[in-house]
């Protein structure tokens, strides 16, 4: 089966952006029923062709038909004055992402279904948020790249501000000021690289150059450092990593239900992306500078992400400090690149790198959940005050079932999806720092804690003592939410049991960018040595 890259990366992108065209043009804001089908339709398809995408990729492509590692690789000038293109492509790392950018707005939709304010701008910022979802996870230019994450700030800044809860405009403004600092800072690196590198924006090329592949070109190790710490801060904001992550509790807590699954499930991968796609090719040195403090901090924000989430009353902000703790051995992963010992420390790094990358996948399915739970019961009770929950699963077993499992997924099980990146992170760190790996085990201790003890005030205490009593027994799960939870659920048992279907996808990948680290990182010293002896 052929498709033009150009029509299905774009078909992919835009399509969520027509369809909010078509909303604001052609249905009226009485006509709800026409615009949710209509909405849903739009996610639907645009999942279908992420799913296309995902069946057309060749892991295992011969170089020959990859453009540095992509495939689907397109490319057009966009401003030529400035360099400026429209490059898209695909690898193992972005393919998951956009996989799982579809999915979750297409649950994130149906769970919407309740939203009745303003349903049709609602729909709209939804829609165009999801397009600057998928432009990140595809874009190949840096100032594209820019361009789609900073598209994807105002729309989330409105969903959170005019359909979240009392505080909706402390949380949305905190979010805004967090993301916006992020991206000056990015946008400082991305013009650094562009006037060193002779003025380009192409990501492939500044990896490139980064790596030590393109003769007269390099970035110092000065450089490197700044432009990595740059980058690095700017996507540890979204990740959120310690000490970046104060907006997230806010923006949980405050945002809508279908507005936190996507928050969790997809806006906070964008960090780790980041690192991945822009951060690590083009500073392999800077990288390697910083590689203990990445583990340090990694370390630190599951320890304190699982004792902030211990010490919460509230539902929802408990899940939020947990997604700290997880997304904290993403980042624990993607540090454990240990230079002296080359071939162990390789094999290690590709380990981790993996974890990270499964972790990231895995948080996003299990948060997802999590938060969608969250919300079915404050969709009846209206509140998330933990000590006033109790004897839920006698109320209502259906969906304690499936909010008990998806928490499994989210404690980290084994044989659901949450058990295999935070195991194989802890298990890189091990060659890389015992101390280190044995402080990140603990955190699975501490997140098997908070998630049983939460479990067992919610679901299993001896009686409920909120308000709305009547709401839950006269209000069963849905089927449109039994659905969601199902979905959900399937996945986490599909990726803990067969966590080849991604390993396979995005290994190939991760192999040669840690090859490429590797050699790049290496390039850097021979370089300056030879430039020194010629100016002896």
């Amino acid at each position: 089966m052929t498709i033009e890259p150009d029509f299905l990366l774009g078909a992919i992108i835009f399509l969520p952006a027509l369809w909010a065209l078509l909303i604001a043009a052609f249905f009226e804001e009485k006509s709800a029923d026409g615009i949710r089908y209509f909405a849903f339709l739009g996610t639907a398809l645009t999942c279908v062709l992420t799913f296309l995408l995902w069946f057309l990729f060749d892991p295992y492509a011969p170089p020959e038909k990859l453009h540095d590692g992509m495939q689907f690789y397109v490319s057009h000038s966009w401003v030529s004055s400035w360099h400026i293109n429209y490059s898209l492509g695909v690898d193992g790392i972005s393919l998951p992402l956009v996989v799982l950018t579809g999915v979750v707005s297409l649950l994130a939709m149906m769970a919407s279904w309740s939203i009745e304010k303003h349903l049709k701008g609602y729909v709209i910022l939804f829609l165009l948020l999801e397009t600057g979802m998928l432009g990140v996870f595809l874009a190949l230019d840096f100032f594209l790249f820019y361009v789609f994450w900073e598209v994807m700030l105002l729309p989330m800044y409105f969903l959170i501000g005019i359909w979240g809860g009392p505080r909706r405009e402390y949380a949305a403004i905190k979010f805004f000021l967090y993301t916006l600092f992020g991206g000056v800072l990015m946008l400082i690196a991305m013009l650094m690289f562009y006037f060193a590198s002779g003025n380009s924006f192409d990501l492939l090329h500044l990896a490139n150059i980064g790596q030590g592949k393109v003769p007269g070109l390099s970035f110092g190790p000065e450089f490197q450092i700044t432009a990595f710490l740059l980058l690095f801060v700017g996507f540890a904001i979204k990740l959120p990593s310690f000490p970046f992550h104060t907006w997230l509790p806010d923006a949980h807590v405050e945002a809508p239900t279908p507005i936190s699954m996507i928050l969790a499930g997809v806006l906070l991968k964008m960090g780790g992306y980041g690192i991945l796609r822009i951060a690590f090719p083009l500073c392999p040195y800077g990288t390697q500078y910083c590689a203990y403090g990445l583990v340090a901090l990694g370390v630190f924000s599951i320890i304190y992400g699982a004792f902030a989430a211990m010490a919460q009353t509230d539902f929802k902000r408990l899940v939020a400090y947990s997604s700290v703790s997880h997304m904290g051995y993403v980042l624990l992963g993607l540090g454990v690149w240990k230079v002296a010992d080359t071939a162990n420390s390789a094999y290690y790094w590709q380990m981790g790198v993996s974890a990270a990358m499964f972790q990231m996948i895995a948080h996003g399915v299990s948060s997802s959940g999590m938060f969608f739970m969250v919300g079915v019961l404050y969709d009846r009770v209206h509140h998330r005050d933990l000590n006033k929950f109790g004897g839920i699963a006698g109320l209502m077993p259906h969906y304690t079932g499936l909010a008990a499992g998806i928490f499994f997924a989210g404690l980290g099980l084994p044989g659901l999806c949450g058990f295999i990146g935070e195991a194989f992170s802890v298990l890189s760190a091990w060659n890389y720092d015992r101390l280190m790996a044995v402080i990140a085990a603990a955190g699975v201790i501490l997140t098997a804690g908070y998630i049983l003890w939460t479990i067992q005030r919610v679901y299993f205490g001896p009686t409920y003592n909120g308000p709305h009593p009547e709401a839950i027994a006269q209000n069963p799960m849905t089927n449109r939410e039994a659905c969601i939870g199902y979905v959900l659920l399937a996945s986490a048992i599909v990726l803990g049991v067969m966590p080849n279907l991604l390993i396979d996808v995005m290994n190939p990948t991760i192999n040669t960018l840690v090859e490429n680290m590797n050699a790049g990182y290496q390039a850097l010293p021979a370089a300056a040595s030879a430039d020194a002896a010629m100016m002896r």
